[in-house]
């Protein structure tokens, strides 16, 4: 995996501690193993990044780090996975975790949908359930799928990493 190329991103301990901001979470947040790149880590960080990036909510990277402490989860790779739902794709994401609810709950699907924030506010009495219904289970397969492949990713890396060693151990 990049683990390299992410290591120069991320922070060392004693900078970590001087965040006056980063005391607000208590002194769990400043455990090494939630900044280290292990798989365990990331695949975590990414279920953990991957779900709150689906939720439509204020705040989605403060919900991303107080997840990411109790399960052991990178901490910086679980916000930056937040950002997946940006102002560009955030329309498209939620509208749809919306048609996903609206096959869970069973309503009908808005046909007459305008890609409003005013239109949204009026009409959300009818659509906050499936879109809440749609962005967790949207979120939790996306994550889950994220979890999984992460986990496979990385350990076939290591398997040919491993393999070229021991090619280039038995050339010698």
């Amino acid at each position: 995996m990049p683990k390299r190329y992410f290591k120069k991103f991320i922070p060392n301990p004693e900078r970590l501690k001087s965040n006056k901001t980063l005391a607000i979470l208590g002194s769990q947040i400043y455990d090494q193993d939630l900044w280290h790149l292990s798989r365990r880590s990331v695949a975590k960080a990414f279920f953990v990044g991957i779900f709150w990036a689906c939720i439509p909510m204020p705040f989605q990277m403060l919900a991303a780090v107080l997840c990411a402490v109790p399960f052991r989860a990178n901490v910086p790779l679980s916000v930056a996975l937040v950002w997946i739902t940006n102002p560009i794709t955030m329309p498209f994401v939620f509208y749809g975790n919306y048609l996903v609810g609206s096959l869970f709950v069973g309503t009908h699907t808005n046909k007459h949908f305008q890609l409003s924030v005013e239109w949204i506010w009026d009409k959300m009495e009818h659509i906050w359930l499936p879109l809440y219904v749609g962005s967790i289970t949207t979120g939790l397969a996306i994550g889950l799928l994220a979890y999984i492949a992460t986990m496979v990713i990385w350990k076939l890396h290591v398997v040919k990493r491993w393999k070229l060693r021991r090619i280039r151990k038995e050339k010698k």
